[in-house]
């Protein structure tokens, strides 16, 4: 007996309106549990748990060591301001490099300072002493702290030396601490004040949080349409979709601006406006762009595999993270393809440099001509779908 196996029907979707499109959209995702995961869940977890592993900001009482080879008033007055110093703390005191570099092999300290033996002899004689500073390289935080906590170290030490000889040559205390520094150097940092590692880069990622989870989400949800068959559908049936997407994508991002910057006290520009306008014209982008994927690729599971691998080097041609100028050229125009290199841009100008409106808006033409042309093909694919069941 020979049977026929007969295709599934495929359910073209009969025209709706805009809002009926948009709640039929919603109820879509949430009935969709791997969708709702990405597009709820997601940037949830992302905006409690990434912050966390930065709550420290900066560095502080890094263990090091000290090699003190001349054992003198000098060295110890050197080793006292080390162990003062907030960013380091002196866990051991020696006079074999060996050991202080034995040491830094095992993990127990971070870095060490190598006091020579004839310092104070070489300061007496105003001749030039040098303390060098070993530190641990393959980590740029660590190896930042240790260096600068004994550099502060020696030079408030070397300071006192010099203020003690302009003394002793007849000047006041007053006289000596001007003849010093002449001009005092203050430094402030304007738009880091804690100059911390979460303060610099969780601003920018998040920015990479929201494109991400909705991009994979949108293509997600776009191919099982794509496999039912409804991706077949009326221009207004797919910007009620688009809505649908754009609506979750802007909880998120307010989420982000308005409560994990605050809750995590990062530096914010008081552009409150100008935080709802980078929204306004981001989320869109993304939306009509993962929708625009998940139609060419026309699977769902493939469309999230597509997808995942891109987040590290959609971070690195950024713009924040690695230094443009260094990218080959072809990328450095590529880039501007992708909504989050204008999103960071506008967003770290609005939100952490206080900017205003205006310095934002070539970055936010460009993600509207990004969402525009998009949502076009979005519309322009599931016309010709539809053109062609009918």
């Amino acid at each position: 007996m020979n049977t026929t196996m007969k295709p599934m029907p495929v359910v073209t979707p009969p025209p709706q309106g805009l809002l009926r499109a948009w709640l039929q959209a919603l109820a879509t995702i949430v009935r969709d549990k791997g969708v709702l995961l990405l597009l709820i869940g997601a940037p949830v977890l992302y905006g409690f748990f990434y912050p966390w592993f930065y709550a420290d900001e900066v560095l502080t009482r890094v263990p090091v060591a000290v090699v003190d080879m001349n054992r003198t008033s000098l060295s110890r007055q050197i080793t006292r301001f080390a162990d003062a110093d907030p960013r380091i703390e002196v866990r051991m005191v020696t006079g074999s490099e060996r050991e202080a570099q034995e040491a830094l092999w095992r993990g127990e300290i971070e870095g060490y300072a190598l006091i020579p033996t004839h310092l104070k002899r070489n300061v007496v004689r105003g001749e030039n002493a040098v303390v060098s500073i070993e530190a641990n390289g393959a980590y740029a935080l660590l190896n930042k702290a240790v260096q600068y906590g004994f550099a502060e170290a020696v030079g408030t030490v070397s300071a006192g030396v010099e203020i003690r000889k302009l003394q002793a040559s007849g000047q006041s205390a007053q006289q000596a601490r001007a003849s010093r520094a002449p001009v005092q150097l203050q430094m402030v940092a304007l738009f880091n004040p804690t100059e911390g590692y979460g303060s610099f880069v969780v601003p920018a990622v998040a920015l990479l949080i929201l494109q991400q989870t909705l991009l994979m989400g949108a293509a997600m949800l776009t191919g099982t349409w794509v496999e039912s068959g409804q991706h077949r559908a009326s221009a207004t049936t797919w910007l009620g979709r688009l809505l649908a997407l754009c609506t979750l994508g802007w909880a998120s991002g307010l989420f982000y601006f308005g409560w994990i910057f605050v809750l995590h006290d990062y530096p914010r520009g008081g552009n409150p406006l100008g935080a709802l306008a980078l929204l306004a014209c981001y989320i869109p982008a993304i939306a009509a762009m993962g929708a625009l994927l998940g139609l060419w690729v026309g699977n769902r599971e493939r469309a999230l595999q597509v997808l995942l691998w891109t987040t590290l080097p959609i971070a690195f041609v950024a713009g924040f993270s690695w230094p443009v100028e260094a990218l080959p050229e072809p990328l450095q125009w590529l880039r501007w393809l992708l909504p989050s290199t204008s999103g960071v841009q506008a967003s770290l100008r609005l939100n952490q440099l206080g900017a205003p409106l205006a310095a934002a808006l070539p970055y936010l033409c460009a993600l509207v001509v990004l969402g525009a042309t998009s949502t076009a093909g979005v519309i322009r694919l599931g016309r010709r779908a539809d053109a062609l069941a009918g």
